[in-house]
């Protein structure tokens, strides 16, 4: 392996993988310490992981560029609105003289702080910068208007825009803070994820129909209806929790991942695994964990660098109770 590559691998994975090691594991620091085996699979890690990284940007990219569009082009011209940060946001702009684009920075600051506590401090990166990029398309890229006509607006405005928030989902961040708020929320109060969304846009649209119109409200609870299938078709219908169950011949290697570098506890089933005409059966450890749908993404490429074969089946969870997504460290559930 080329030595430069050799360094970056060693930078990037190696040295990382030792940090999250029990503290008395001698690990070696020097490039010639390390086998061509774990070069090897060091350099695999680093091109899955890139390979992935490029495909979050690239959604994330096309998140803003929908979300802007649908603000642009739809929204804003007829002062409708949409739920969540953005729509506090538009709402704002249209009562005050303050942009929209400071706006979208200054109203998901806290959200993105509360991220950064509750999820990490990746996705906490990840959703200030797609949050800058959304701002900064909105104040300096002008889209063409494409119709006045109000229903057309609503609908098409709540697609563009819901299509937007979905793909920056899938890419490993947001647009949208509420939904942070959202899970804090629900973690105090003992209820479900949804029920605090409902009532954040209620008073939102409340607020709408008192200092806009009730038309306008109307028209822009239609919006938010259209924004919000289309998140969930975008990401596929995940509910705000997940359970994973990961099947793979490395079990113990993804134990160790999701309770060291996601910090998730995990319930560990005993069960065989059954192939082949004859029904050959082999005893094997069965992975379990519940965690939030902002992380699937992460999980999934962590399973991918330890085992590409892995069969994992994801199930969506309603709500839970006790400590089961609490974010810890070698804890089980």
């Amino acid at each position: 392996m080329n030595p430069l590559w050799t360094q970056i691998v060693i930078q990037t994975v190696l040295r990382k993988k030792k940090r999250l090691l029990p503290k008395h594991t001698n690990a070696p620091d020097k490039a010639e310490s390390y086998t061509s085996f774990q070069l090897a699979k060091g350099y695999k890690e680093f091109k899955v992981s890139a390979v992935l990284l490029l495909k979050d940007i690239l959604l994330i990219a096309l998140g803003i560029g929908s979300a802007a569009f649908g603000l642009e082009s739809f929204l804003l011209p007829s002062k409708f609105i949409d739920g969540g940060a953005t729509g506090i946001s538009l709402l704002v702009t249209e009562l005050t003289s303050l942009s929209l684009s400071f706006l979208l920075v200054v109203i998901n600051i806290p959200f993105v702080i509360l991220g950064y506590r509750i999820i990490g401090k990746q996705f906490a990166i990840r959703a200030t910068l797609a949050i800058l990029g959304l701002a900064t398309i909105v104040a300096l890229v002008h889209f063409p208007v494409v119709t006045h006509e109000k229903l057309l607006v609503a609908v098409f405005g709540g697609f563009f825009l819901g299509a937007g928030i979905g793909l920056t989902v899938r890419g490993g961040a947001v647009l949208d803070g509420t939904e942070i708020l959202a899970i804090a929320i629900s973690r105090k109060l003992r209820t479900t994820i949804g029920d605090i969304i409902i009532v954040i846009n209620v008073i939102i649209f409340s607020s709408a129909a008192y200092f806009l119109s009730i038309e306008t409200a109307l028209y822009s609870m239609i919006t938010y209806l259209a924004a919000s299938k289309t998140l969930d078709f975008v990401i596929e219908g995940i509910e705000e929790y997940t359970g994973i169950t990961i099947i793979s011949v490395h079990s113990e290697e993804i134990r160790l991942m999701i309770t060291g570098a996601l910090g998730r506890g995990v319930t560990v089933y005993k069960g065989k695994r059954g192939f082949g005409k004859t029904g050959e059966t082999k005893e094997m450890d069965i992975i379990y964990t519940v965690i939030t749908r902002l992380e699937i993404s992460k999980l999934n490429a962590e399973i991918e660098k330890i085992d590409p074969n892995a069969f994992v089946v994801m199930n969506s969870i309603k709500d839970t109770k006790g400590g089961m997504i609490k974010k810890r460290a070698f804890d089980n559930h």
